[in-house]
């Protein structure tokens, strides 16, 4: 995917695996820059490292925003903030934002209550955002566009639209089974990053197969679609292949590491 001019928004998958620890494959991130914003999506293990070998500061990103708090996709939270502190805060260029589903508030106030001040950042984090709207949320970044759906997976789990201030849209999953509200979020989508996490032999509930998503792909119309979130036994299948039973258009398989543009309407 290439944009004849600056794109609206660059994708880089920082984590395109599981729970299982993997050489090649981190726990679950993505990091989207758009609009002057870096927002970093869910923070499983090893999403520093991944960040340093992109070339991103963990001081340069302003939103970390979590899909659901299992810890593949939240662990690195607090090492993330603890860190963000060294030396004293202010290698922070602006405040950080960090935002989840239902129920986030108290989840963070948890782990605060573990680590105290060293996950406080002070006047270099905003307010806590919180969003659990049945129908979904919708606010603004600045120039930046955020819109939310609840998934099929845990109570306090969201799907996120980033549009850009081009046009330019990506939406991530996160975790889910079947579920029309991805559909409809991801209506339209300039890229649809999708979990699928176990080939069609081997579905589970609360998951995607590649065939669902691609169905899902489908029945949104988007432009183009990102597999990830695989665990090892996708390696031993043409997960590809499952995703082309119900989805014709442009696949991507994710890596770690692997960055896209997303170009503007303009």
């Amino acid at each position: 995917m290439t944009c004849a001019k600056t794109p609206d928004i660059k994708v880089t998958i920082l984590g395109s695996g599981t729970c299982v620890p993997s050489l090649e494959r981190s726990a679950c991130a993505v990091l989207l820059e758009t609009g002057g914003l870096r927002l970093l999506l869910d923070a499983g293990p090893g999403t520093m490292r991944r960040l340093l070998e992109n070339g991103t500061r963990i001081f340069e990103v302003t939103h970390l925003l979590l899909s659901h708090f299992h810890p593949d996709h939240s662990a690195e939270l607090v090492p993330f903030l603890f860190a963000n502190k060294y030396p004293d805060g202010s290698l922070r260029q602006s405040p950080l934002t960090l935002g989840g589903g239902k129920g986030f508030r108290r989840f963070f106030n948890a782990l605060k209550g573990a680590y105290g001040n060293w996950i406080d950042l002070g006047s270099g984090m905003r307010p806590l955002m919180e969003w659990d709207s049945p129908a979904g949320d919708a606010c603004r970044f600045g120039p930046v566009a955020l819109a939310t759906a609840p998934m099929a997976h845990n109570p306090e789990s969201l799907a996120y639209r980033i549009t850009g201030p081009g046009g330019g849209s990506v939406v991530y999953s996160g975790d889910t089974d079947l579920t029309d509200h991805l559909v409809r979020l991801a209506r339209d989508a300039d890229l649809l990053i999708c979990e699928a996490a176990l080939p069609d032999a081997h579905k589970v509930a609360g998951h995607l197969t590649p065939s669902e998503a691609g169905s899902i792909a489908a029945k949104a119309g988007v432009h183009r679609l990102m597999l990830t979130h695989f665990y090892p036994e996708c390696d031993r299948a043409d997960i590809a292949a499952e995703c082309r039973r119900t989805y014709p258009g442009p696949l991507t398989l994710a890596h770690d590491l692997l960055t896209v543009a997303v170009c503007g309407r303009g």
